[in-house]
Formats: C-alpha cells, sequence, structure tokens
C-alpha cells in the first residue's frame, strides 16, 4: 500500500537513506501490526513503550545524530528526520523520541564532554530526555517565563512551575529554562538539566485528547550540581534560537508521516468501500480530495528534506522562515488528512473501533505545541519585512 501512492517518493533520497527507510518501515509493520499496537501502548493511552525504544535504539536508530564517541551511530541530521517520519507514519510508540532529539540537539551544540558522555549516551541506549519552557502564564510568549534558579553552595537552587512538559515522566533528566539573573525578557535565561529523582522536583501527569503525554511540573527549592548549567549562564535565550531549525523540522517530520498515514489509511478503504454500485473512489469528489492531499503531501516533503538538509550543510545557520515554514505546512496538512479521512470514512472514521479519529487527535495538537500555527505564521510575516 505504501509503494502505491505516488505522495510517498523515494527518488531524492540516496540508496543508502532508501534502505535505512524500507528497515524502519519494515520493522514497523512486522512488530506493530494487529493488536500488538494497542497491547504496547496500553490502549493507546501511553504512546512511549521502554522496550520498543530500546530495540531500536540497539538496531543504532535513536543515535543518529550521536556522535560515535558517545555511543551513538553519526548520522546527519536529514536521517533523523527520515526516521522521524517513518516511524510517525509507522505509528511506533517512542513518542518521547521528538522532544528527546530537541535535547540531543541543545547537547551536541552546548554541552560540555562530560554531560555529553552521560546524557547522549543515555539516549543511544535508548533513554529519553524533555525539555520544560511553557509555564502557567508564559506559553507562546516564552520570553515571559518565571521559574528562577539561584547559586547557593556550589549548586543551583530552582523554584518555579512549568507546563506542558512532554514526556517528562519518560525522562531521565529535564532541561529547564529559567531566570538565573534579574533583567527581564530575554535577558539572564539559562538552560539546567534537572534528574527526574532530584529532591523538590515533583511532576503531575495531564490528560489530554492523545492520552498521558504532558506533564505540570513543581521545583521547591530544587538542588542540582552547578555542573547541570548547560553551555553559558544567561544566555538560555540564544541558545533556544540556535535549535530553531532542529525543533520545528523535528515536529514537521513527526506531522508529515501522521498525515500519510492518515492518507494511505483513507485511501485504502475509498478503494474498497463500495457504495451505489462501485468504490467510493470512483467518485470525482472524493478523486479530488485525494489529488489535492497527495500534492500537498509531496510538496511538505520536499520541504522538510530541503531544510532537513540545509541544517545539516549550514548548521550554525538560523533559518527563521524556513523552519516556521516547516512546522507551519505539515502540522496543518496532518490535520486537514486528518479530518478528510474521516470525512471519507464517515462513520467508520468517526468510531474508536477504527484509527482515523485517533489521528485526528494526534494531529489537532501538532499545530499548538512547539509555537502554535499563528506564531508561526507572525514569524514568517516578520521575515517578509511585514
Amino acid at each position: 500500500m505504501i509503494e502505491a501512492t505516488l505522495a510517498r517518493t523515494d527518488l531524492d533520497l540516496s540508496d543508502e537513506q532508501r534502505d535505512f527507510t524500507r528497515a524502519v518501515r519494515d520493522f514497523c509493520e512486522r512488530e506493530l501490526g494487529g493488536d500488538r499496537l494497542r497491547e504496547l501502548t496500553d490502549g493507546f493511552s501511553d504512546l512511549h513503550h521502554d522496550e520498543t525504544a530500546r530495540r531500536m535504539a540497539e538496531l543504532g536508530w535513536l543515535g543518529l545524530t550521536i556522535d560515535e564517541r558517545y555511543g551513538g551511530s553519526g548520522g546527519s541530521f536529514t536521517d533523523a528526520a527520515l526516521f522521524l517520519e517513518e516511524t510517525a507514519h509507522g505509528q511506533a510508540p517512542i513518542g518521547a523520541y521528538a522532544v528527546t532529539l530537541i535535547v540531543v540537539g541543545a547537547l551536541n551544540r552546548f554541552g560540555t564532554e562530560e554531560q555529553k558522555a552521560d546524557l547522549l549516551g543515555r539516549v543511544a541506549g535508548g533513554g529519553a530526555l524533555a525539555i520544560a519552557m511553557s509555564e502557567p502564564e508564559a506559553g507562546s510568549d516564552v520570553a515571559a517565563l518565571r521559574t528562577r534558579a539561584r547559586r547557593d553552595d556550589g549548586e543551583w537552587v530552582i523554584d518555579g512551575a512549568k507546563m506542558w512538559c512532554s514526556y517528562a515522566h519518560k525522562a531521565s533528566h529535564v532541561l529547564v529554562v529559567c531566570r538565573t539573573g534579574e533583567r527581564d525578557r530575554h535577558e539572564d535565561l539559562s538552560m539546567i538539566f534537572v534528574p527526574r529523582e532530584a529532591d523538590g522536583f515533583t511532576m503531575t501527569p495531564i490528560e489530554t485528547l492523545g492520552g498521558t503525554e504532558t506533564n505540570e511540573l513543581h521545583l521547591e527549592g530544587c538542588r542540582v550540581p552547578a555542573g547541570a548549567l548547560l553551555g553559558e549562564e544567561g544566555q538560555g535565550w540564544t541558545q533556544l534560537m540556535a535549535g530553531l531549525n532542529n525543533e520545528r523540522v523535528i515536529l514537521g517530520a513527526q506531522a508529515l508521516g501522521l498525515a500519510q498515514r492518515a492518507f494511505d489509511d483513507a485511501l485504502a478503504y475509498a478503494k474498497e468501500r463500495i457504495q451505489f454500485g462501485r468504490p467510493i473512489g470512483r467518485f470525482q469528489a472524493i478523486q479530488h480530495k485525494f489529488a489535492d492531499m497527495a500534492t500537498d503531501l509531496a510538496q511538505a516533503r520536499l520541504l522538510v528534506r530541503s531544510v532537513a538538509r540545509m541544517t545539516d550543510e549550514e548548521p550554525d545557520r538560523v533559518l527563521a522562515q524556513e523552519a516556521s515554514m516547516v512546522k507551519l505546512a505539515t502540522t496543518e496538512l496532518a490535520k486537514r488528512c486528518a479530518l478528510e479521512g474521516m470525512q471519507i470514512m464517515g462513520g467508520y472514521g468517526y468510531a474508536s473501533e477504527y484509527p482515523m479519529e485517533r489521528y485526528l487527535r494526534s494531529a489537532v495538537v501538532t499545530t499548538i505545541f512547539g509555537g502554535t500555527s499563528e506564531i508561526q505564521r507572525n514569524i514568517i510575516a516578520k521575515t517578509l519585512g511585514l
């Protein structure tokens, strides 16, 4: 079914990349078919299965952007984007990997040798990391955050609250963005790693349409060593901006895989569902929906891969416009493909017995986290001089 869809081309990939994507695809089809995925995810309520992540790590897939010195496989960022697309399409229960990859990017750029050896080694072995930016009063306006860290007796003491911290409950460490000075907005922000078991650090799961994916964090006199600081004190905003390309392409690649999955399932249904004496895919109203989605999927895929390659070629260049375009195009497409898929499948799309309604629930949040679609449009407009 996958090879039959024109929107799913691999003509722009190298032979090694084609072999790699097919291997990931085969793994997902072989290991997650039938009721297996439902079992691994506790009825789709827990979308990160530790054993599946460990098995993929053994294949070198979770260490794609990690140097071999730290246990990784030394692949490119483009390879990671391809992996994310395939695993999202294959519904692999490794939900924590995307946010982990965001933190890996920050570690690669700003981490000390000690931090890399410890944390990157954990990821290469199947472990997870998380990042905490949003707060109860600071969502899209990240620079308004209030969580503070102060030095005391050779340690950092952190106080504050964080919201919407994806997969913190699966992570060994959470990278907390906080204030380490008295200046406001973008000044005096820093990034500090907090171990999940640290004293004074608690988390409360938040039930969502997608299950238990995200958390509310509380830090009350939470003490961590001075060496937990990532990069330079007071340079947190600059460090966050340096990771924009990675973050938005990572989220975009995931959304693209989800969009393709909704498309493929709806297409298979349209070829088999008989109404008025013929498959519903023979009706022009349905054909045009698929033609539009297939075209948009092909465009989005080229955009994702292009920006991923640009990131590999110029890792220090901030691609604000291009990265925001990736995030906007892919997440809105995922939502539309899932909605169209539900419309095409009718009652079967709406029924919880079938996966289309789950795709829609997963797609909706992609236009919210990592910078809403409205924020991405603001950024793109600003780059146009508006």
